[in-house]
């Protein structure tokens, strides 16, 4: 930690650096950020930065309102879109209380901790995150009431001197100077919407990584005259922006997901991984889909998956696993394909390894994989098949949530309440408009 604390002193002075950005997120997974001058840093590597965590949503209750941002050296980066007229760096904080202790609403230390447990079960948790998003002309909507993306080309098209081929080589070579490998980038599916993969990293450099990505995005976007938006379904009858991950969890150097001539090359640990997140599935959906909106997705189509189930190389799936290629036993993997671009990646990250770790501790028995195009299906079928639905609303998420000890114990008491109440407050507050479908069918009529 000294020679990391060296190494970030050392560079703010040889590299001129003006400002160090100290970054966290709140419980909904929104950034903060506050600035430092140069000449404070070294203070707050002793000390810590104070600030009133009141203010911060669910971050504290009003009466332990002090805490304090502890910079994490081995985040330090300096930020490639600021330019060198005022080089700007950032590094990320874990809070603590002023007596030292984590601050168990950080979600970052949610996040730690999971990962923690799952240290002392012998295992390491990699995440590998294929993150979309779309590109719009501006944040005003057009002037029939919809958002207007940048082009209308569609999945794997090369749109030669287009916007989103310059904006993703330039996002990309920008991650790419943050530390930030990049392994694909490509045009999604829907007008303007675009993704970009991330390379295998453990779990927390990765929720980091995301943080950092949305913000390199939309930096990018404001550079090149467009807006960019995380939003899980902005668009209706073209698809949402799911952020699929790929997980597996190694012990040391080995991959405990694979084991030779197993069916997939899927080893018990890894079977009894996916059980847990199936079982545990609807529990985590208001974290891995917290908005509203994310059921958009969920229930639009599109390979969104709507049903609890997994299968190999079935993209209509909840989980799926892909093919394994002959000699790569580090590759042997599973992908959750539920989790959209908008959610708090550490809340989100933490609460999937406690799914699946439950899976392996209490045994779970992994059912029969869907063969068929889950959507094809009637609901007769799936009901036969055991293919539960994931719940349909963040209302009905919340119901599943309340009730789940495993998210309770995982996100901790207060962090748990904060996102249910939260959360209610969104659900409370859609239900009681009057959305322009309804005047559109009913005024009318009626």
């Amino acid at each position: 930690m000294d020679k990391q604390r060296d190494f970030v002193l050392r560079t703010i002075e040889e590299r001129g650096v003006k400002f160090v950005r100290l970054w966290f997120t709140d419980v909904t997974g929104t950034l903060k950020s506050v600035a430092l001058a140069p000449a404070e840093v070294e203070g707050a590597f002793a000390e810590g930065l104070g600030f009133d965590g009141s203010a911060i949503e669910g971050l504290t209750r009003t009466y332990e309102s002090d805490l304090l941002a502890q910079p994490d050296p081995a985040t330090f980066q300096i930020l490639p879109w600021r330019g060198e007229t005022d080089p700007t760096a950032r590094m990320f904080c874990d809070l603590t209380t002023p007596d030292g202790r984590p601050a168990v609403s950080d979600p970052r230390h949610v996040l730690k901790r999971a990962l923690a447990k799952a240290a002392d079960a012998g295992f390491t948790f990699y995440t590998h995150p294929e993150i979309e998003f779309y590109l719009l002309k501006s944040s005003q909507l057009g002037p029939d009431g919809i958002p207007v993306p940048v082009d209308s080309a569609g999945y794997f098209d090369n749109v030669p001197g287009g916007t989103a081929h310059d904006f993703r080589r330039r996002s990309v070579r920008m991650l790419e100077d943050i530390g930030i490998s990049v392994e694909y980038s490509h045009h999604e599916g829907g007008p303007g919407q675009n993704e970009i993969d991330l390379r295998y990293a453990d779990a927390l450099a990765t929720a980091d990584n995301i943080m950092t990505f949305r913000t390199v995005i939309k930096e990018v976007a404001i550079e090149q005259g467009v807006y960019a938006t995380f939003m899980p379904k902005p668009l209706s009858g073209h698809p949402g922006s799911g952020m699929h991950t790929h997980m597996s969890l190694f012990e040391g150097d080995t991959n405990a997901f694979y084991e030779e001539g197993a069916q997939y090359q899927l080893s018990r640990i890894g079977r009894q991984f996916i059980a847990g997140l199936l079982r545990h599935a609807n529990e985590i959906t208001a974290v891995t889909n917290q908005f509203v909106n994310s059921y958009k997705r969920l229930w639009g189509g599109d390979e969104a998956p709507s049903f609890v189930c997994w299968g190999h190389n079935n993209r209509s799936a909840l989980i799926r696993v892909p093919m394994y290629k002959p000699n790569k036993t580090q590759s042997t993997r599973i992908e959750y394909r539920a989790l959209d671009s908008a959610a708090n990646p550490y809340l989100a990250y933490a609460l999937m390894l406690a799914a699946g770790l439950k899976g392996i501790e209490e045994g779970y028995e992994l059912p029969p994989e869907a063969e068929d195009n889950v959507w094809s299906l009637t609901d007769a079928e799936r009901r036969a098949l055991g293919y539960s639905p994931l719940p349909a609303s963040l209302d009905h998420a919340l119901e599943y949530m309340e009730e789940s000890e495993l998210v309770a114990e995982t996100l901790g008491e207060q962090v748990f309440q904060y996102v249910l109440n939260n959360k209610r407050k969104e659900w409370a507050d859609y239900r009681a408009q009057v959305t322009p479908f309804e005047l559109k069918t009913n005024l009318e009529m009626l």
